[in-house]
C-alpha cells in the first residue's frame, strides 16, 4: 500500500512555472512508458556459458529422478 501511495504522490507532483503550478508529467506515458518496460522484460538478462548449461542439465536430471 505504501508503494501505491508513493506512486500516486509522484504522479501529482507539480513545479512552479512563473506564478502558477503546472504538472511535471503531462501525460501518463511521461511517467511510465509501458512499451519501453515491455522491451526491457523481453531482453535476455543472463547469457549462459557452457559450465552453467552443464550444471543446469545435471540439476534437471537430478530433479527428474526424485519425482
Amino acid at each position: 500500500m505504501h508503494k501505491q501511495a508513493w506512486l500516486n504522490h509522484q504522479v501529482t507532483l507539480t513545479k512552479e512555472q512563473g506564478k502558477k503550478q503546472v504538472p511535471i508529467y503531462k501525460r501518463f506515458k511521461d511517467f511510465f512508458n509501458y512499451e519501453k518496460y515491455l522491451k526491457e522484460l523481453r531482453k535476455p538478462k543472463i547469457r549462459l556459458n557452457n559450465q552453467m548449461k552443464r550444471m543446469a542439465t545435471i540439476a534437471k536430471q537430478v530433479n527428474s529422478k526424485k519425482g
